[in-house]
């Protein structure tokens, strides 16, 4: 059973964007969740710390497309730090927007001692595995920040699903620290420059839940792993390497990235690379609704298990909005979350 929240609790965050995605980071008054590994802590903190995400993430402190971080001892040695993500509905195994800002406060809050020019190096511990990301440093100021990926590959192509109100789509799963389906605009007969993102979300998480009732996921290395984390409804280009391809990545419950989406461009890149139209050391440039952009490129060949995967760095930056500190009356039942659509 979740924990009941303390009245006398205060929660201390920093509030930060990527690429207009926002990201709360939980600096205290977080309980503590149990657990010798970072996923036993998030299954720890799913079962009973429930309440706290969401009196963070859901109104009147967040809302539906809020997305935030929880600082965690890290049980991987060669980690400066780790972190959970929390989300509308729960707790996600990736997120590389989350991981970009992060690196910056890494260095400017003093977790990584001693930063170095021109760029400093932060380990960070995800629930997927360890994410190296590099800070750019100069003069004792943070910069743009790049990451590489945990070994990324493609689970299946060409899968037929029939979506109510949709018809029938192919799609594609791909996985870059979370599982994603990748759809073309062109099935849902629309084109993403031309619909308000509302369409393409409901159209997205309508094949998601779909595909969660009908995919049976596996990941070589942890069944907490082996989960639908979204949709992502591309534009469809994808041989035009020359200019920007624009998706949008609709995950957890109607979640709406106003980012490109970390993650899910790293499980873009994987699929691009299967299909023959990036190669090794190509770089391409993805783009959100809102026109922020990541730059991706593949790094090298890995394996994953028995996937045949590839290493992907995006690169992009993070935003300081402010501080916040949060508290809850003991009469405000309403003020322990709620979200509307």
């Amino acid at each position: 059973m979740s924990e009941q929240i303390p009245t006398s609790t205060v929660i201390k965050t920093t509030e930060m964007h990527t690429a207009g995605e926002p990201l709360r980071v939980v600096k205290s008054g977080f309980p503590t969740p149990r657990g010798d590994t970072i996923l036993e802590k998030v299954r720890y903190s799913r079962e009973n710390l429930e309440r706290y995400r969401k009196l963070l993430m859901s109104e009147p402190r967040g809302h539906l497309d809020m997305f935030g971080a929880v600082l965690v001892e890290p049980d991987d040695k060669d980690a400066d730090m780790a972190t959970m993500f929390i989300h509308n509905a729960g707790y996600s195994t990736m997120c590389g927007h989350a991981v970009i800002s992060l690196g910056r406060y890494a260095v400017d809050s003093g977790l990584v001692q001693s930063p170095s020019s021109p760029e400093t190096r932060v380990a960070i511990q995800c629930p997927c595995g360890l994410v190296e990301a590099f800070v750019e440093y100069k003069d004792g100021k943070t910069g743009n920040v790049r990451f590489n990926s945990v070994p990324s590959f493609v689970f299946a192509t060409g899968v037929d699903v029939d979506v109510p109100g949709y018809g029938h789509l192919t799609v594609d799963i791909a996985y870059g620290g979370a599982f994603y389906a990748f759809v073309t605009d062109s099935q849902y007969n629309f084109r993403l420059q031309d619909v308000a993102p509302e369409v393409v979300k409901y159209a997205a998480a309508a094949t998601t839940d779909v595909l969660r009732k009908q995919l049976k996921l596996s990941h070589p290395y942890s069944n907490d792993l082996a989960f639908l984390f979204g949709t992502i409804v591309t534009d469809g280009q994808d041989e035009q390497t020359d200019v920007p391809s624009t998706h949008i990545c609709i995950f957890a419950e109607k979640q709406l990235d106003r980012s490109p989406c970390g993650s899910g461009t790293t499980a873009r890149m994987a699929l691009l690379y299967h299909k023959g139209h990036v190669q090794l050391g190509q770089s391409r440039t993805f783009r959100s609704h809102i026109k922020s952009e990541f730059r991706a490129k593949a790094v090298q060949e890995v394996t994953c298990g028995r996937y045949k995967a590839i290493q992907v760095e995006i690169s992009g930056r993070g935003h300081y909005c402010g501080n916040s500190e949060f508290s809850l009356e003991e009469e405000d039942v309403i003020g322990r979350g709620f979200l509307i659509e």
